[in-house]
């Protein structure tokens, strides 16, 4: 219960704090070109999340397999995914992009089937349809915004490669922490784009700084890449990954509870249609009895 407990604790705060990036990410991307802005999180994060590696005096892997499962993390995840995430962002909109990659966890439970063997339930079925019943609910799809096609194409392969991502991590938290595999996942992230980010540069794309600017670009970088990255692995670790899954639906509900408390967006009844069902879906999902319960 205890790991029950902290484990749905870590992937809501994950979630939530993704929830309201999208908010963040489309102002600083006005300004900041997407793998430019992508390139920074990294930077900040690694500096971050390897000073604690180095006062906590942890070294770094040594065992080829263990480089191998963190070579894969970094970029399936961090380089491909959040590359995705934020072209498609850029070339659609926050709105879309939360509803699209609201998909992931129904691609987690497909990758945790094939790839970990965990058992495809009829409660866990029924949480995962409850709850994306709440996010279509809460996001809707009659805003009129305006979207690009080949934007929600790339916010579909964000999503999947996310989920693919989220099992991974799954696997290799068996022979590493999940602070070790988030530092160093992050390090190849940060290499592997480099070369995106000095191409995109090499466009002679205008680039604006100014301190909300700054401020955004700090935010991205510590809380919701090393942070979130962090909390989201940690989660991933400590409970089934189809059932963990299920929190990545509070993205969407929180980022429309913070475009009402900061930006002051209207919140109609079918927020809290949609927000109920999403609760309702995961506490279905996590507690869930044992065999041995029954």
């Amino acid at each position: 219960m205890r790991q029950t407990f902290f484990g749905s604790l870590y992937l809501s705060l994950a979630a939530s704090i993704w929830g309201g990036m999208y908010v963040v990410s489309k102002y600083v991307l006005d300004y900041v070109p997407p793998l430019t802005l992508v390139w920074l999180r990294y930077a900040i994060a690694f500096f971050v999340l390897w000073a604690i590696l180095r006062v906590q005096r942890i070294p770094a892997p040594k065992e080829k397999e263990d480089w191998k499962h963190i070579i894969s993390i970094g970029i399936v995840g961090y380089v491909v995914s959040i590359s995705l995430q934020f072209l498609g962002t850029k070339w659609s909109d926050a709105h879309t992009a939360s509803l699209i990659t609201s998909a992931t966890p129904a691609f987690i439970v497909i990758f945790a089937r094939w790839m970990l063997n965990e058992a495809m339930t009829l409660r866990k079925l029924s949480a995962l349809l409850l709850a994306t019943a709440g996010v279509v609910v809460v996001v809707g799809f009659g805003r009129e915004e305006t979207t690009s096609f080949f934007g929600n194409v790339l916010l579909v392969g964000a999503a999947v490669t996310w989920a693919l991502l989220s099992v991974l991590v799954k696997i290799a938290s068996a022979r590493l922490s999940v602070l070790v595999i988030t530092t160093y996942a992050i390090f190849v992230a940060f290499i592997g784009t480099t070369p995106w980010m000095v191409w995109e540069w090499w466009q002679a794309t205008a680039i604006t700084y100014s301190f909300p600017v700054l401020l955004g670009i700090i935010y991205l970088g510590v809380v919701s890449t090393a942070g979130a990255f962090f909390l989201w692995n940690k989660g991933m670790e400590m409970m089934d990954a189809s059932v963990g899954s299920l929190f990545f639906f509070f993205q969407p509900l929180v980022g429309s509870l913070f475009g009402w408390l900061f930006l002051h967006e209207q919140l109609h009844v079918s927020f809290w249609i949609g927000g109920a069902f999403i609760i309702v879906g995961v506490i279905v999902a996590v507690f869930e009895r044992k065999p041995s319960d029954v």
